[in-house]
């Protein structure tokens, strides 16, 4: 469930600036600034679960096994 999660969060990071930038060219910035946003957030955030720490474990990998 959690790896079907992630690849969802990871095509919004890959979709979102394409979104963004047809939202920009039709004059709606404010919109379109949000979505990089967002993006970003969701690009961190996924990074934040899948490296791995000092340990050389991460979130992810711990969660699956359980």
């Amino acid at each position: 469930m959690l790896s079907t999660v992630l690849s969802v969060v990871m095509l919004a990071v890959l979709g979102l600036p394409i979104l963004a930038i047809t939202m920009w060219r039709k004059g709606n910035r404010r919109q379109a600034v949000l979505m990089l946003i967002l993006a970003v957030v969701a690009a961190v955030n996924l990074a934040i679960w899948t490296l791995p720490d000092a340990t050389g474990s991460s979130p992810v990998a711990q969660q699956l096994t359980r």
